[in-house]
């Protein structure tokens, strides 16, 4: 994963994330607004097979952009984590028959 910053001030930061998608940017987009600190959090994508999508965090205060990219990063890799033993536990999945 390649992340270009195509611009950065004190609130504002905009980065190009190369090889994702909107599965990607959506879920991160979703963790951030999460975040009481940010003021606005979204991303594009011109289109979807030729192009990265650009995300845009924007943050209230004094709490630096970087800084809330790096928590919702920490969050994801939790919650990655928590869905893994949930799902590597879960006796309906083990007692499931295919029908």
């Amino acid at each position: 994963m390649e992340i270009k910053v195509l611009k950065k001030t004190s609130n504002d930061l905009k980065i190009e994330i190369e090889g994702e998608g909107h599965t990607f940017c959506n879920v991160l987009q979703k963790v951030l607004l999460e975040d009481d600190t940010i003021e606005m959090a979204g991303y594009e994508m011109r289109h979807p097979l030729t192009s990265n999508p650009t995300v845009y965090v924007r943050t209230r205060e004094k709490r630096k952009p970087k800084d809330a990219l790096l928590e919702a990063a920490r969050k994801l890799r939790k919650r990655n984590k928590e869905f893994k033993l949930a799902f590597n536990r879960n006796r309906a999945l083990k007692e499931w028959k295919g029908q």
